[in-house]
């Protein structure tokens, strides 16, 4: 998560079906830019350098994506909330060929990422307007079982809406995953981690084979932040992702096994009738 920023007209700018405001704006950190919706960082992308992943959960997506099938082999892939589509364009990068499918609730911000960031000529990224949960069972059938890759990571405003957090809809996701496929959750959490480690419960009663990737501070409940839970129904390609993650550019430790499962010990399953959004963040985090 980056620092909050302030609205300015000067930018590429939407107004969002909520009423919100999106907006395109040059990084104040690094080279490319960033999409910032209701003054919150959503996305980075460098048009120039589509592998160069600046938030450092995208950067541990990517380092489990790399370890899918062969390297540079071609992915099927459905990512439910792309914001202005970081991982979508890396994959294209790094895997010319791939098929995806990405499911974005606006329409205003999926134009405006269009115009203004437009995807590489020739991708095979197709983008549906609607709601991820019910858009997903609405995707061609020739996917079911069939792919590499479904990334969840969909926030409206600074949460995950209640229902993209149950066990129901984490079900109709596996349903996608051909038999080693992977399901990626990008979840936000604070100190204690009680909706981090229900989310652990949940989706570990779908798909046993979890991985989480987290600064050590996060894990640990210490502070607010991004953890990237890596899920499957065979065992995940993550021999080389320690040595990965402690080297950086954003140092990071990978909890499996036993450390998953003292992780989500004594957490309830989240059900469609208990589900919460998650939980909004002090406005601190966006402070650098």
């Amino acid at each position: 998560m980056g620092r909050m920023r302030t609205k300015n007209t000067e930018h590429p700018h939407a107004t969002l079906d909520h009423g919100g405001i999106a907006q395109i704006s040059p990084s104040e950190f690094t080279s490319g830019f960033e999409l910032i919706v209701d003054d919150t960082p959503q996305s980075h992308v460098d048009l120039d350098d589509p592998t160069h992943l600046h938030f450092e959960y995208v950067v541990r997506m990517g380092a489990v994506i790399d370890q899918l099938t062969l390297e540079g082999a071609p992915l099927t892939a459905v990512h439910l909330g792309a914001g202005a589509m970081t991982i979508p364009r890396y994959i294209e990068a790094t895997r010319p060929g791939s098929r995806q499918q990405v499911i974005e609730w606006e329409a205003p911000l999926a134009a405006l990422v269009r115009e203004h960031l437009p995807l590489p000529r020739g991708a095979a990224i197709r983008i549906r307007i609607g709601d991820a949960r019910s858009g997903a069972k609405k995707l061609p059938p020739a996917l079911t079982g069939a792919c590499d890759l479904v990334v969840s990571d969909v926030y409206s405003g600074a949460q995950t809406p209640a229902h993209l957090t149950s066990v129901e809809f984490y079900r109709e996701l596996s349903g996608l995953l051909a038999p080693s496929g992977v399901l990626l959750v990008n979840v936000a959490d604070g100190p204690g981690l009680a909706f981090a480690r229900r989310q652990v419960a949940t989706i570990g009663h779908v798909l046993p084979e979890i991985a989480l990737l987290a600064d050590t501070q996060v894990l640990k409940g210490r502070r607010f932040g991004n953890l990237v839970i890596a899920a499957s129904a065979s065992p995940l390609p993550t021999q080389w992702l320690p040595r990965m993650l402690a080297a950086g550019p954003h140092p990071a430790k990978i909890a499996q096994g036993a450390e998953v499962v003292a992780f989500a010990k004594g957490a309830r399953i989240v059900t469609d009738a208990d589900a919460v959004a998650s939980p909004k963040p002090d406005a601190s985090i966006f402070l650098r």
